[in-house]
């Protein structure tokens, strides 16, 4: 059975196992280094809003948070773990939090970024309501130009 709850401090150290390569962590947390650290993890928790996890059977699946709240507020640091891939987590994990930022905060406006090369979490996005807005060039960890792509909860 899944269940979501706001994230202890106890389940930081199974969601820093969830990237498996720079390159999932650079998708899932920037400004992270690799490997995810619990410290790293738990000082980006504390300067965000209502951090989530799915769990099923008491084993956390996924995690999620705000990074803005309010009248608009943007998902972020949303991340599956490895063997919970393809089940649909994702998908409910994302919807669980439109939902939280229409109810708790009553939003007007929900959104998402996205980088370029991250194309299951685009295809994803589009998927549950999300359509681009805009788009800003970035630097990810080998110093490439990608896009980070805006997106809106229509």
């Amino acid at each position: 059975m899944l269940r979501f709850r706001a994230d202890t401090e106890m389940d930081l150290n199974a969601i820093c196992s969830f990237p498996q390569s720079p390159e999932e962590l650079y998708y899932f947390f920037p400004k992270a280094s690799y490997p995810l650290s619990f410290e790293q993890l738990a000082a980006a928790f504390a300067q965000r809003s209502d951090s989530t996890v799915v769990e099923e059977n008491g084993k956390v699946l996924g995690f999620a948070n705000f990074y803005r709240w309010g009248d608009t507020c943007s998902i972020g640091n949303m991340v599956i773990a490895p063997m919970a891939r393809g089940r649909g987590m994702a998908k409910l994990l994302m919807q669980h939090m439109i939902a939280l930022a229409y109810s708790k905060f009553r939003a007007s406006e929900v959104t998402v970024s996205c980088f370029n090369h991250n194309t299951i979490a685009l295809l994803l996005y589009k998927k549950i309501g999300f359509l681009p807005y805009d788009i800003e060039q970035r630097q990810d960890i080998t110093g490439d130009n990608v896009a980070l792509v805006y997106m809106r909860h229509m």
